[in-house]
């Protein structure tokens, strides 16, 4: 799962995404209000984490403007004002969570966790694929029903590719998506994963899921190859 972090605290932010993507999830990082806006209407995240106190457009101007285009994708408010009008206004505006600083990472964890759950009423959290199923809360894989241990980058990549099964996805889009930033020269670290992947998802199994488009990049399908 996605989750976009919109917080100019350099340490703060680097503290919750780590944090984050140990746990698994792919996370991006805005540091002001124009840019956490921005990409907040160009991507479809799971869940957004939004300061109040940013560059630029305040946090509650930006849950506001995205309530306007996006009422559904849950927002947890992370900020040093914990006034109770500061809380009521923020409610009223959108908000569905509200964590003041200083706060234990292992508390945040639990409100991401427990919003994400409130917002799969539309978005399914189970991926399949023929025999596979991606469970992205429980961030479990099984085929036929066995379950596949994975290391943290094996998932993410898995559950990329399940996420948009049938798309073809570069080997660059991979890189940014499940290792959040830019390899450089450095995108076959893809096709070890993709290796690594397969000799668990696919090897065990005569149907194979996982296929390479050559001088593309890779995709997951139930269609049988030509």
């Amino acid at each position: 799962m996605r989750i976009l972090l919109v917080e100019d605290e350099k340490k703060v932010a680097e503290f919750v995404a780590r944090g984050l993507r140990a746990e698994r999830f792919a996370v991006d990082v805005s540091r002001d209000g124009d840019d956490g806006l921005e990409m907040a209407l160009a991507f479809n995240y799971d869940l957004i984490i939004l300061d109040l106190m940013l560059p630029g457009l305040s946090g509650t101007e930006v849950l506001k403007r995205l309530r306007r285009q996006k009422p559904q994708v849950p927002v947890l408010i992370l900020t040093a004002r914990d006034g109770t009008a500061e809380k009521v206004e923020n409610f009223e505006a959108g908000a569905d969570d509200y964590l003041t600083k200083p706060f234990a990472f292992a508390e945040l964890l639990v409100r991401v966790k427990a919003l994400l759950r409130r917002g799969t009423t539309d978005r399914s959290s189970i991926l399949r694929v023929a025999d596979l199923e991606v469970d992205r809360l429980a961030q479990q894989v099984k085929r036929a029903g066995k379950r596949i241990e994975l290391t943290s980058k094996e998932y993410g990549l898995l559950e990329y590719l399940v996420a948009n099964t049938g798309r073809v996805l570069s080997r660059t889009m991979i890189i940014e998506h499940v290792w959040d930033e830019s390899f450089e020269g450095l995108t076959n670290i893809v096709d070890v994963y993709v290796r690594h992947l397969r000799s668990k998802v696919d090897v065990p199994h005569p149907k194979k899921l996982i296929r390479t488009v050559r001088g593309v990049g890779y995709s997951v399908s139930d269609e049988s190859e030509p």
